[in-house]
């Protein structure tokens, strides 16, 4: 009999064993792939900058002149210029003539706006940029023009201006291919969405397992509180086109926003929050309510001053499962937001959290595994700096209230 016990509690952790060791594998295979993909194209320009590049015209009103390197560069380098170009691959995995390396005092360094209404616009020329058009006069005095619209790669450009009498103007593009925008919305949708469901779920739960009875009613709640954590939310995002978006016109929304998109999070929230602090409230002892109540405490006040500072664990962790959820939507943000990357987000107007950003690059002819990649670390980080705090701030409240 012990032989028997003994040879099924074996299988049993063997079966344990094997299950946790292919669960470790596998996420270590996706962190693995992420980082492998998406460590190299981490930077803080990609945190900071915008996603769509601004385009510069200017007028270059110095001549050559003999500007030495100073230091190693990348690139081609044109002595009489001062710049230094290579041919690169911007965030868009379109070819580009990269600026490398911009001498401080080359005259390409700061030009005039050659756009009309801007012409007296002091425009900048940073390490980054991407050279679009340079016009030039050559040496016999035809004006043309060089660059990437020639299909001309970094060596052939700097070559044309060295050999040119003069530079006109200069077209080039800033730094693009950031997240800055997707960051500031994915805060608009946490935020939005909390405020809403944070109160009416946690009410809710309150309710549910303080105050109300065991009959029909009651039940019936609860039943559609457990139906509608499986409802997919491709279907939640349908209910905000149609349901929720009338309510953001009235507030002056005239297409799908962000405003939308944080309404119908927060409706997808609503049984996480409730799940979550009802069983923390369950885990609190029926002993700690006698208590409240024998020493002439009402019963808000027991609820309110006893039992929800020891269920503040619970009710944290369902916040950060919450967080965790809007971050990482995009189905019925798709609908309700849009996926247009809006690089000036603002609550009704369109906008792309950091998951549709993601969606973004990987739906196209080209999926951009290397930028989904990044922008996935990110999203692991801000998680795990959420874990970090959730724990601190319960750690505090334990401490308080033990």
């Amino acid at each position: 009999m012990k032989k028997k016990v003994k040879a099924k509690d074996t299988f049993l952790n063997s079966i344990t064993y094997f299950a946790s060791g292919v669960s470790v594998l596998v996420l270590g295979a996706v962190l693995w792939f992420l980082f492998s993909q998406g460590f190299s194209t981490l930077n803080w320009d990609l945190i900071k900058n915008n996603y769509w590049s601004q385009n510069l015209l200017g007028n270059v009103e110095k001549q050559a002149g003999d500007y030495p390197l100073t230091q190693e560069v990348e690139g081609v380098y044109s002595i009489e210029w001062g710049i230094a170009l290579k041919d690169s691959v911007n965030a868009q995995k379109e070819k580009v003539l990269e600026v490398t390396y911009i001498h401080p005092d080359s005259p390409l360094k700061t030009m005039t706006s050659a756009v009309a209404g801007q012409n007296n616009r002091e425009i900048t020329l940073e390490t980054g940029y991407s050279v679009q058009k340079i016009d030039i006069i050559t040496a016999d005095g035809t004006a043309t023009f060089t660059g990437k619209i020639m299909s001309q790669d970094a060596a052939t450009v700097i070559a044309n201006i060295d050999g040119a009498q003069s530079i006109t103007s200069m077209y080039f593009k800033t730094l693009g291919g950031g997240i800055r925008s997707s960051l500031i919305t994915t805060l608009y949708l946490i935020v939005i969405s909390l405020l809403i469901a944070l109160p009416i779920g946690v009410s809710s739960a309150i309710y549910l397992h303080e105050y109300a009875s065991k009959n029909k009613f009651n039940k019936l709640i609860r039943q559609g509180i457990e139906t509608l954590t499986g409802v997919p939310s491709i279907v939640y995002g349908l209910m905000g086109v149609t349901v929720l978006f009338p309510i953001t016109q009235l507030l002056g929304a005239t297409t799908t926003s962000i405003l939308l998109g944080g309404l119908t999070m927060s409706i997808i929230l609503l049984p996480t929050i409730i799940k979550s602090t009802e069983e923390a409230l369950i885990v609190v002892p029926q002993s700690l309510r006698d208590g409240s109540l024998s020493l002439g405490a009402t019963k808000s006040q027991t609820i309110f001053k006893v039992v929800l500072p020891c269920a503040i664990n619970g009710i944290l962790t369902g916040i950060l499962l919450s967080i965790g959820r809007v971050i990482g939507e995009s189905a019925a943000l798709i609908y309700t937001m849009g996926t247009f990357i809006n690089d000036s987000p603002s609550l009704l107007s369109q906008g792309t959290s950091l998951s549709v950003m993601i969606w973004s690059f990987m739906s196209g002819e080209q999926p951009n595994f290397q930028l989904a990649s990044a922008i996935s670390i990110i999203i692991l980080i801000i998680v795990l700096v959420l874990n970090f705090v959730v724990k601190a701030i319960a750690k505090r409240f334990t401490k308080k209230f033990a």
